[in-house]
């Protein structure tokens, strides 16, 4: 429960301890992600995250996860405004899910239980929508509930397509390096992506297959999506001017052979994605 990022409170919802809890909308309010600068991803979301997030995959322990990128700088999400309104047309589920999650019962249980982050501000006794009524479950948990389990459910048909991806041998490092106008540089590292050139080698029967999973097409969305890093690199500078007081231009991200990273990627192993 201690990495799931964002939930600073989360513990497991009782139609008891919550049966008189009240949910009010937070509008369009992400604050609570305003030091995210990562989010995991499923391969569904992949063809509409990639319009506006570089997607790229993350180390995390002994596994993989794949991540829309939201900063390039730690604790630093450059899509969410100075009202807490995120900037972009889509929103991960991840983000989405908020302030809800599905967590394991035990450490190595494979039940899974839904929290509530008791942090989240629009919490009340008395405002917005009741959870429970009596035992059962309003209809606002009911919806949040079946988006958890959806949202599970497409994780892990997203964990075959990272299998399939280092069975392959198709991922490979990527380092960026970041250089602004005014002279200011920095780096990313720890982030893979993959490799076009490993991928057009793939023997028939195993391009084939890959195509017929319908896995084929989340490649090529990723891959198209790293052109997202320019207009990463100009809202750091559009940011670096505005904290800095100077007029920005913004730079350029120089992409090499080996590298990249967001400390957030590693820490989300728990949480999944869904696109709704």
């Amino acid at each position: 429960m201690a990495n799931l990022l964002f939930y600073k409170k989360p513990v497991a919802l009782n139609k008891q301890t919550h049966k008189g809890m009240h949910l009010k909308s937070m509008e369009n309010n992400f604050s609570f992600a305003r030091d995210t600068n990562s989010v995991i991803l499923a391969g569904v979301e992949f063809s509409e995250a990639a319009k506006d997030y570089p997607i790229v995959f993350a180390k995390s322990g002994d596994s993989i996860v794949p991540v829309a990128l939201l900063g390039l700088r730690n604790s630093e999400n450059l899509f969410i405004q100075d009202d807490g309104s995120w900037d972009a047309r889509y929103i991960p589920a991840f983000v989405r899910r908020y302030p809800f999650v599905l967590a394991a019962a035990g450490e190595n249980s494979q039940q899974r239980v839904v929290c509530i982050d008791e942090s989240y501000p629009g919490i009340s006794e008395q405002e917005g929508q009741a959870l429970f009524e009596g035992d059962e479950p309003m209809a606002l948990l009911k919806q949040a509930i079946g988006f958890l389990e959806e949202y599970q459910k497409q994780y892990v048909r997203t964990e075959t397509f990272l299998r399939r991806l280092q069975a392959l041998d198709l991922l490979v490092s990527l380092n960026a390096k970041v250089d602004l106008v005014d002279g200011q540089q920095f780096s990313m590292s720890g982030l893979l992506v993959v490799d076009e050139k490993k991928l057009l080698n793939l023997d028939d029967a195993k391009a084939i297959e890959f195509f017929r999973s319908g896995e084929l097409s989340w490649v090529y969305c990723h891959l198209m999506s790293l052109g997202c890093l320019g207009g990463m690199v100009n809202r750091v500078a559009a940011r670096v001017s505005k904290d800095g007081g100077v007029k920005q231009d913004a730079g350029n991200a120089e992409q090499a052979s080996a590298g990249g990273a967001t400390d957030d990627a590693s820490k989300s192993r728990k949480a999944v994605a869904k696109k709704s």
